[in-house]
């Protein structure tokens, strides 16, 4: 399934690929060298649950561990919400503070900041390494192509969408992918605690 959507996003990626390529350039003076395929490479601003505005590069030290989700989806979402509660879970306490969860909306309409927040609370996400971010309907689309990730609206409060967590690296490199809903894992646990050891 991943190979199919990997395909599907490949059109759209090689565009991407060279704004990400042109905004590395401009970085690079700036902010110090980071790698080419860094999504910190990518200028957009989102707004976090705790109403705060950010761009990707201010997580830059971190790994993260991401999904993209809409608040209000019955069906799919709740359980990659428990996928990514189970992965915190096996990761060692200490870790914790060098990893971030994070939640990146595919219904930025819908889900303010207002909504992220008293999701957040719902599902007892309030710890500092959790985080929920919405952009600009563009953006949102763009990352999506970057991660791989497809959606589209089905209705006007339901869209089918790909299940896959990644993780990047303390540079914004993605280093793993896992797919599907409760699935094993373990490789998942061990490319975030690779990742922070480094």
């Amino acid at each position: 399934m991943l190979s199919v959507v990997l395909l599907a996003a490949c059109n759209d990626g090689q565009k991407k690929e060279a704004k990400v390529e042109e905004v590395a350039v401009n970085n690079t003076e700036v902010k110090g060298e980071l790698p080419e395929l860094s999504i910190y490479n990518l200028p957009a601003t989102w707004t976090t649950q705790n109403y705060e505005d950010i761009q990707l590069e201010d997580l830059r030290g971190n790994v993260l561990v991401m999904v993209m989700i809409y608040t209000s989806c019955k069906a799919a979402c709740p359980r990659l919400i428990a996928d990514m509660r189970n992965i915190e879970k096996q990761v060692p306490e200490e870790y914790l503070d060098k990893t971030k969860f994070i939640m990146v909306s595919i219904d930025p309409e819908t889900d303010t900041p207002d909504r992220l927040n008293a999701f957040a609370k719902e599902n007892e996400m309030e710890d500092d390494h959790w985080m929920f971010l919405r952009g600009t309907l563009e953006d949102t689309r763009e990352f999506a192509t970057v991660l791989a990730v497809s959606y589209k609206k089905i209705s006007p409060i339901d869209f089918s969408h790909s299940n896959i967590i990644s993780v990047f690296d303390e540079e914004g490199v993605l280093v793993h992918q896992q797919e599907g809903l409760g699935v094993d894992n373990t490789e998942t646990v061990e490319a975030i605690k690779t990742e922070v050891s480094n």
